[in-house]
C-alpha cells in the first residue's frame, strides 16, 4: 500500500516537472470550471442568503427547508436533472450545452449554490437584531447597513465560499453525467481519476488525486488566510 502510494506521489512529481501537456490541459480545465462555478454559486448565493436571513417573508422558512434539502444533494441527481434539460429533445437542448464544459459549470454551480446560500443565510441570522438598529439609528443608508452586516459576518461567508469550493472541487458524478469526459473538451481531474482506476492505472490515478489535492490545498490555504488575516493567534 505505502509503495502504490510512494509511486502515485513520484509519477505526480514527473508529469508536473515534464510537463505532461494532457495533464496541464485537464488541470486548467479543472480550475477554470471549478472557480467559474464558486464565482456564479458566490455572486448569486451571498444576495439570496442576506435576504433570507434579515428579511421576513412569507415563504420563507419553506425557502430555507428546499435549501438545507439542496446542501445534501446528490451530484448524480444534479446531474440527471440538467442531463434531461439540456438534451436534445429538453426544453434548453436547442443550446447545444450538453457535453460542454459549460454543462460542468452548471452542474457544479447547482450542487454548491445551496451551501453558499445557506450557511450565509445562517450567518445573518445569527447577527444581533438590536446592532441592525442601532446601525439604522445612527442614519446609515441601505447600501452601508449591507457593508457593515458583511464585514461583521466576513468569517462565516468565507467559510460559506470554502465549503462550496470543496463540494465543487471533489464533484464527479454530475461532471461525468453533463461532460461525458471527452478527452481534449470536457476531461477533468476527478473525472480521470474515476477513468484511470477502471483501467487499472492507479499509480496515474493517485498521481492525479495529489495534483487535485494540492490545487484544493493551495485554494483552501488562501481563503482561511484571507478569512483569518485580521484576527489575532
Amino acid at each position: 500500500m505505502m509503495e502504490l502510494l510512494f509511486e502515485g506521489l513520484i509519477k505526480a512529481f514527473e508529469m508536473i516537472i515534464s510537463g505532461d501537456p494532457e495533464i496541464v490541459e485537464i488541470t486548467l480545465r479543472t480550475l477554470r470550471v471549478s472557480m467559474t462555478a464558486i464565482l456564479v454559486s458566490t455572486l448569486l448565493g451571498l444576495p439570496a442568503g442576506m435576504l433570507l436571513g434579515l428579511a421576513r417573508f412569507p415563504g420563507r422558512k419553506l425557502i430555507l427547508v428546499l435549501i438545507n434539502i439542496g446542501m445534501g444533494l446528490p451530484p448524480v441527481v444534479a446531474g440527471l436533472w440538467i442531463t434531461i434539460f439540456l438534451w436534445r429533445s429538453g426544453p434548453l437542448g436547442d443550446l447545444s450545452l450538453l457535453y460542454t464544459p459549460a454543462a460542468i459549470v452548471i452542474a457544479q454551480t447547482l450542487v454548491s449554490l445551496p451551501i453558499v446560500t445557506g450557511l450565509t443565510a445562517t450567518a445573518f441570522q445569527q447577527i444581533d437584531e438590536k446592532m441592525i438598529l442601532q446601525i439604522k439609528a445612527l442614519g446609515a443608508t441601505r447600501w452601508q447597513l449591507v457593508w457593515i452586516l458583511m464585514k461583521e459576518a466576513r468569517l462565516a461567508i468565507l467559510a460559506a465560499i470554502i465549503a462550496g469550493f470543496g463540494r465543487v472541487v471533489a464533484e464527479v458524478g454530475a461532471a461525468m453525467m453533463v461532460g461525458g469526459n471527452i478527452s481534449g473538451e470536457t476531461r477533468i481531474l476527478t473525472t480521470s481519476i474515476v477513468m484511470e482506476v477502471s483501467k487499472g492505472n492507479f499509480d496515474i490515478a493517485l498521481a492525479l488525486s495529489f495534483i487535485i489535492m494540492a490545487i484544493a490545498f493551495l485554494i483552501t490555504f488562501c481563503l482561511t488566510f484571507l478569512q483569518q488575516r485580521k484576527r489575532p493567534e
